[in-house]
């Protein structure tokens, strides 16, 4: 298993992906999207996973037409991005997801 957790330090949802893995003792990377933000391929890995709608709940995002749109603003303004984004390889979750994170174990 490959974990990454995208997500803000003050996010509560990302404290509990993150204490979720710890107690399971399963490795993860912790990726400060706020400082860092994502790869274009990252990005477009998880919205291949999930979707792009799924990424952002904001009203300026759902308004876009097109998906591509939608990416570029996500990728230029990363505190849009819903939080946690929890990858494992190919697979991702946005949000606090314990029930497919157990799949993944």
């Amino acid at each position: 298993m490959n974990i990454q957790i995208f997500g803000k330090s003050k996010c509560f949802d990302t404290k509990k992906a993150e204490r979720y893995f710890k107690e399971r003792r399963i490795k993860y990377q912790f990726v400060d999207i706020l400082r860092y933000g994502m790869s274009r391929g990252e990005l477009g890995s998880v919205k291949n996973a999930v979707g792009v709608e799924a990424l952002s709940d904001d009203p300026e995002i759902t308004y876009l037409a097109y998906d591509s749109d939608k990416l570029d603003k996500l990728f230029d303004y990363p505190e849009l991005l819903k939080t946690p984004i929890v990858r494992n390889g190919k697979q991702a979750t946005v949000g606090y997801c314990p029930d497919i994170w157990k799949t993944w174990e």
